[in-house]
């Protein structure tokens, strides 16, 4: 028996893509393997991580948490799409690099995007409040301080 194929229409970081999937593909698994944004990471594959955090509608989302289907007519932002316009790194990518938020770099993508939706609600942040906006996403390499400071510095640069 075969499974039974959805036509998808996924905006994702401004582009529109058109993919058919099965009802039970994961959001993470569409993104990384039919559309091949391989930014966005899969960790434990549980949502318990973030490593595979994106912004749907601007709000954080554990995209192994959920269906590509569901995903329709939504606006996904990966990691990808935090760039500027131009190609130069965003404000939270470019704290992250001054602060060297990141060592091997797997969760990286997932405090990317959460940090980005978090100053957009909170662009002045203070040292508790940098904390309590990564609180959800696991890194096994930093210790997280540098990841504070990238927060602190992003808020700085104005990333909103």
């Amino acid at each position: 028996m075969t499974e039974e194929l959805h036509d998808v229409r996924l905006t994702v970081n401004g582009h529109a893509h058109e993919i058919r999937v099965p009802a039970r593909r994961l959001l993470s698994d569409a993104l990384r393997h039919d559309l091949r944004l391989t930014g966005t990471h899969v960790g434990c594959e549980h949502g318990v991580c973030g490593a595979c955090t994106i912004l749907v509608d601007g709000a954080p989302m554990r995209s192994c948490l959920m269906f590509a289907v569901a995903a329709e007519g939504s606006e996904i932002t990966t990691v990808e799409g935090l760039a500027n316009p131009d190609g130069s790194l965003g404000p939270v990518q470019q704290a992250f690099v001054e602060c060297h938020g990141l060592q091997c770099g797997f969760c990286t993508p997932g405090f990317l995007t959460t940090i980005t939706a978090g100053l957009r609600d909170n662009p002045t942040p203070t040292h508790e409040e940098a904390r309590d906006m990564i609180a959800g996403n696991l890194c096994r390499c930093t210790g997280y301080q540098n990841i504070v400071r990238a927060v602190e510095r992003a808020a700085e640069l104005g990333a909103t």
